[in-house]
């Protein structure tokens, strides 16, 4: 293998406080030209208030590649697992939103 084939090895550190995770069962996606923000808050039956817990910043070329890995491990996921079903879920999308900005740009 010639240099530009090899992977590169990255050592990724966890920290405690990230190890231990945050539980979303809403998020918020908006985006811009430049990038896309993702918001993960956490809603809570009889609660009319929501706290955002951890907002995620990255490029259009990144959120692409979020999405293909997703996709990716969704399908692998319930290859080994089964269908992951949508049940009892309102018309109206919740939990997961697309709230996009549109900026006209001349």
């Amino acid at each position: 293998m010639n240099k530009e084939n090899q992977s590169q090895q990255i050592n990724i550190e966890l920290g405690e406080k990230e190890a231990e995770g945050i539980y979303s069962n809403l998020a918020i996606i908006t985006h811009s030209p430049a990038e896309f923000v993702i918001d993960f808050t956490r809603v809570l039956p009889g609660v009319n208030k929501a706290k955002v817990f951890a907002r995620v910043i990255t490029t259009p070329q990144h959120a692409k590649m979020l999405l293909k890995a997703l996709t990716e491990n969704v399908e692998k996921y319930e290859a080994r697992f089964g269908e992951i079903k949508l049940e009892g879920h309102p018309q109206q999308p919740f939990g997961f939103v697309s709230n996009s900005k549109t900026e006209k740009i001349n």
